[in-house]
């Protein structure tokens, strides 16, 4: 009726201090994998960049707008 105790092994993970190139891979050939991913998905990029930059300039111009609002 007793439990008798198992014995566990633990698993550790860890990055060895000899490896050096642990990213490598993420940094090869970045502009062309951008650029493969962006030519892919040109549709969704241009839903992303379009609102963005039509209200960064809508903001610009704007405050723009108000500076020059006391010369009138």
């Amino acid at each position: 009726m007793g439990k008798t105790p198992v014995r566990m092994k633990a698993v550790v993970y860890a990055l060895s201090p000899f490896q050096q190139k642990v990213m490598s891979g993420l940094w090869k050939d970045l502009p062309s994998k951008i650029h493969h991913k962006v030519s892919e998905n040109w549709v969704n990029a241009a839903l992303l960049l379009t609102p963005l930059v039509g209200t960064y300039t809508y903001v610009q111009n704007y405050k723009e707008k108000e500076k020059l609002e006391h010369r009138y």
